[in-house]
């Protein structure tokens, strides 16, 4: 295992995307420094806790070491394919010619119907908001809505245009 300085994990530390691991490898970088977790602690405005934990798991494993480890919590009830065929479905039907809009209850439906997951109205939203979909609702198209017509009829001059008006006299 290759020694790595103090200024080595600071350099790798500005570069890193990750904003926790960021953290871990400064801490890192300052202990070597001083040899004080205490101070790290303080400095970093974290628990002395992790920073025993993270110079630890550095001095034993090595950078590897400071590599976000597996986080508890209630698996995802849909896989990563049922959430991109879900969200190809969402996409279809936004752009569906049949007129419509696509309600919270709809998307729950689908997933009910094809996935035989159940989730609560509320998580649907959020559920929406990682696929990347904005939940504001538009004005929907008429089946029958002809292209153009709506742009003809937005560039035809009212009474309350300001722009074509005759300049006022003084």
């Amino acid at each position: 295992m290759t020694q790595l300085t103090s200024d080595a994990l600071l350099k790798l530390s500005k570069g890193e995307k990750n904003p926790h691991k960021r953290v871990r490898l400064l801490a890192v970088s300052l202990f070597l420094e001083c040899q004080n977790r205490a101070q790290v602690a303080r400095q970093l405005k974290v628990a002395m806790r992790s920073v025993n934990n993270w110079v630890t798991r550095f001095l034993s494993e090595g950078i590897s070491g400071l590599e976000d480890k597996p986080r508890r919590g209630k698996k995802p009830s849909l896989s990563d394919k049922q959430k991109l065929q879900l969200a190809r479905f969402i996409a279809h039907r936004a752009k569906s010619e049949n007129g419509g809009r696509l309600t919270g209850s709809d998307v729950q439906a689908y997933i009910t119907e094809h996935f035989d997951v159940t989730y609560h109205h509320n998580h649907i939203y959020r559920l929406l908001k990682h696929l990347g979909f904005s939940w504001i609702t538009s004005r929907s198209k008429h089946p029958k809505q002809k292209d153009g017509v709506q742009d003809a009829y937005k560039k035809v001059p009212c009474g309350n245009d300001h722009s074509h008006a005759s300049p006022r006299k003084t």
